[in-house]
C-alpha cells in the first residue's frame, strides 16, 4: 500500500512539468509572430507614404468629352440660338433699335392762335416723312361758333435744329383716331437720315410683339414695347402699348425693323392701350419711287 502512495504524486509532477513546458513554448513563439505583423503593417505604411496619393472629393463626375465642333460652327450655332431667342421673346438687336430710332424725329407745329402742339415723324427718305394728319392740320370741332384754328407753321427737329416743312399729302380723317389720319410731310435740304423700310401687309396677328418709337411727352424719341390686340372696325388695330402724349405719328415696328404702322391715339383715360394705324400703299402715292405696291422687300 506504501508503494502506490508515492506514486501518484511522482504521476502528478511529471504531468504539471508537461503542461508548464508547452504553455512556455507557446508564449515564447508568440511575440515573434506579433512582431511579424507590425513590421508588415509598417512596411504597408511606408509604401502609401511614398506614393502620395491627390486628395479629391467624394461628388460623382460624368466622363469629359471633347466638343468636335470647330470654333466658326460654334460661333454661328451661338448666333442662332439668339435669334431664336430674340424670336420668343419678342426682342430686337440692340443694333438695330439704335438704328430704328434715327429714323424718327420730333413733330412741332404751330397755329394762328399762338398755340403748339407736338408729335412724331417717320423719315421715309428724300425729304419726305410721314406723320399724323391731326399733327399738322387742326381738325378741332368749332366752339361756340368759332372757326377752327389753323395750322400756320410745321418744323421738324434735326441734329438739335428746328426746320420748316410742308404737308405734302393726307388722309380723309375729319377726326382724330381715324383710319384716315395720316399726312405725308416733306423738308427742303439734305437730311443724312436712314429711311425706313414699309411692310405694308403685316397680318397683325394677336399677341404679336410690336415696337413703338415716339417723342414721349416731348422728351425725345423713346422706345415702347407691347403687343398686338384687335383690329376695330374703322380699320385700325389696338395695341397693348402706352399712348403717352407725342407719340401719335411715330412708329410700329415688327420683329423685322420694318415700319408696319403709326400710333395715332390711346383708350380715353388710359395711356396702357393705345390705337394704331397700319401703312397702306395709297400712304405714299406722292412719293417717287415708292411704289403703290410696297410690302417691304
Amino acid at each position: 500500500m506504501a508503494k502506490r502512495r508515492l506514486a501518484v504524486p511522482a504521476i502528478v509532477a511529471s504531468a504539471f512539468a508537461i503542461l508548464f513546458f508547452g504553455l512556455g513554448s507557446f508564449l515564447g513563439a508568440r511575440p515573434s509572430t506579433e512582431a511579424d505583423e507590425i513590421a508588415a503593417l509598417r512596411a504597408e505604411v511606408d509604401q502609401l507614404r511614398r506614393a502620395q496619393p491627390t486628395p479629391t472629393g467624394t461628388s460623382g463626375t460624368t466622363a469629359v468629352t471633347v466638343d468636335p465642333t470647330p470654333v466658326e460652327s460654334r460661333a454661328a450655332l451661338v448666333e442662332d440660338v439668339k435669334r431664336q431667342l430674340q424670336s420668343e421673346m419678342g426682342l430686337l438687336p440692340i443694333t438695330m433699335i439704335r438704328d430704328r430710332r434715327q429714323s424718327f424725329v420730333e413733330l412741332y407745329a404751330y397755329d394762328d392762335r399762338g398755340s403748339s402742339s407736338y408729335g412724331t415723324a417717320g423719315y421715309l427718305g428724300n425729304g419726305y416723312f410721314i406723320t399724323v394728319k391731326h399733327g399738322v392740320v387742326a381738325l378741332d370741332e368749332p366752339v361756340d361758333g368759332r372757326e377752327t384754328r389753323k395750322i400756320v407753321s410745321i418744323k421738324v427737329r434735326y441734329k438739335g435744329k428746328d426746320i420748316a416743312a410742308r404737308m405734302i399729302d393726307a388722309g380723309n380723317a375729319d377726326v382724330e383716331v381715324h383710319s384716315g389720319d395720316w399726312a405725308i410731310i416733306r423738308v427742303r435740304g439734305e437730311i443724312d437720315l436712314p429711311a425706313l423700310r414699309l411692310d405694308t401687309s403685316y397680318p397683325y396677328e394677336f399677341a404679336e410683339p410690336i415696337f413703338r418709337l415716339g417723342n414721349d411727352y416731348s422728351k425725345g424719341i423713346i422706345l415702347s414695347t407691347g403687343y398686338v390686340g384687335q383690329r376695330t372696325s374703322n380699320g385700325l388695330v389696338t395695341c397693348l402699348t402706352d399712348g403717352h402724349p407725342g407719340v401719335s405719328g411715330g412708329g410700329v415696328l415688327n420683329q423685322q425693323g420694318d415700319l408696319v404702322g403709326i400710333p395715332i391715339g390711346r383708350m380715353q383715360g388710359d395711356y396702357r392701350f393705345s390705337f394704331i394705324l397700319p401703312v397702306r400703299p395709297e400712304m405714299f402715292r406722292k412719293i417717287p419711287g415708292m411704289s403703290a405696291t410696297d410690302d417691304g422687300e
